[in-house]
């Protein structure tokens, strides 16, 4: 009878710590919500911190570190791949079709930018994946899926479409998982979702 009940709070707590785990399980971000707090490491290439409009940064480590929000854009597009994701390999193509769609565009070359952070990617993958897709714009390394939790660990490819202020606010204006489709019809949506014409 003791072994019974002893087996029994087994069983309980195990539950309970499953069901404590689930509620504190971060979802992904959400459009007009709060984005997660985070920091990356400073582009050691200058074309890309130019790119960014980047220039000083907090040391963090002895590397030099930024926050999204600190980007000199209004509109932040941020992609969560994985270079072992078929389906971001598939989206690559899209995704720098839309990088050149938006520097050949003297009206949103400087307000709009676009990021990548590799989850569970290290800095050879991501680079790896950089040069095999020619993606033009700054990936970043997450090897141990630290950004990818807080952004509720979702599937890849994700994009976030953040909306920045010269008050330093922002806000999510897009959220959502897989392909974005086409192109054209992705970048107006964009345009019109942070209001920028």
């Amino acid at each position: 009878m003791k072994r019974l009940y002893f087996v029994c709070l087994v069983v309980l707590a195990i539950l309970f710590s499953v069901a404590v785990g689930r509620s504190r399980a971060v979802s992904p971000p959400q459009v007009g919500g709060l984005f997660p707090e985070f920091e990356l490491v400073m582009p050691r290439d200058v074309t890309e911190r130019n790119y960014l409009g980047l220039s000083g940064g907090v040391a963090f480590f002895g590397e030099k570190t930024f926050k999204l929000t600190q980007i000199k854009s209004e509109v932040v597009i941020l992609e969560i791949f994985s270079m072992y994701c078929p389906y971001c390999q598939a989206e690559a193509p899209n995704v720098k079709a839309l990088y050149e769609k938006i520097e050949n565009n003297p009206k949103l070359r400087s307000r709009i930018k676009i990021v990548g952070i590799g989850a569970g990617n290290n800095s050879y993958e991501v680079e790896t994946f950089k040069k095999r897709y020619q993606i033009p714009f700054p990936l970043f390394a997450d090897g141990e899926f630290i950004l990818h939790k807080k952004f509720g660990e979702v599937r890849t490819p994700y994009f976030i479409v953040l909306r920045n202020y010269p008050n330093g606010s922002y806000r999510i204006v897009y959220s959502k998982l897989g392909a974005f489709g086409d192109v054209d019809q992705f970048l107006d949506s964009i345009v019109k979702l942070a209001g920028i014409k």
